[in-house]
């Protein structure tokens, strides 16, 4: 099945708030008894984590499984995001949009989840250059649908490593160059390119279906 184009989600509307200067460190269950939370900020948390989950609940299950293949580590990824989500707005403060937090704070925990991956399931993440002479993990078959289509996209997008992982995944979830710049703490001009080179070398392989297929 060739691929055309790399097409993202719907764009979310844009919001004008003051930049994400710092996020806390992720937080997971490991750490969660380092500091209390007060009765009082609780609610308002607790408030501010329910409206995020509602709103961006679905992008974080497609976020998680563009980190992680396999089922049963994918839904403790997502449980962890979760819960670092709802620990991290205690913290908020609006400092930015809850957009540019929800995912900043997202992709930190499953990039700590990649970097510990790999110590226990040794594989090379590759860079945008390596990623050209990568023999496509799943090369298409004739008649191959629309699902097999998206798993052969992740499988390349999941050879990348972290911070290029981050920015295509942002982007087909609709977010604009200057979007993943504030998320990834790049400039917009390099999010942009970026976007163009993973873009085009996904699509290459896509219509190879890998060089060595």
């Amino acid at each position: 099945m060739g691929m055309q184009e790399v097409r993202p989600r719907h764009r979310p509307p844009k919001s004008r708030t003051i930049g994400c200067k710092k996020l806390p460190p992720p937080v997971t269950t490991w750490n969660v008894g380092q500091s209390g939370i007060s009765p009082a900020a609780a609610s308002s948390q607790d408030d501010l984590y329910r409206e995020a989950a509602a709103v961006y609940g679905a992008a974080l299950d497609r976020l998680a499984r563009g980190y992680e293949a396999d089922a049963d580590k994918r839904r403790d990824l997502l449980q962890e995001i979760h819960f670092a989500l709802w620990r991290s707005f205690e913290t908020f403060a609006a400092r930015c949009s809850m957009r540019t937090w929800v995912y900043r704070v997202a992709h930190n925990v499953a990039a700590s989840h990649v970097a510990s991956q790999r110590r226990s399931r040794p594989g090379a993440l590759v860079s945008l250059e390596e990623l050209e002479t990568v023999a496509d993990p799943n090369p298409s078959q004739p008649g191959a649908d629309r699902q097999h289509a998206l798993d052969r996209l992740l499988a390349l997008i999941g050879r990348l490593k972290p911070l290029d992982r981050q920015v295509i995944l942002s982007y087909l979830e609709g977010l604009d160059a200057a979007a993943i710049g504030e998320i990834t703490g790049i400039s917009p001009g390099n999010a942009a390119t970026r976007i163009h080179r993973i873009k085009a070398i996904l699509a290459r392989q896509f219509h190879q279906g890998g060089p060595h297929a």
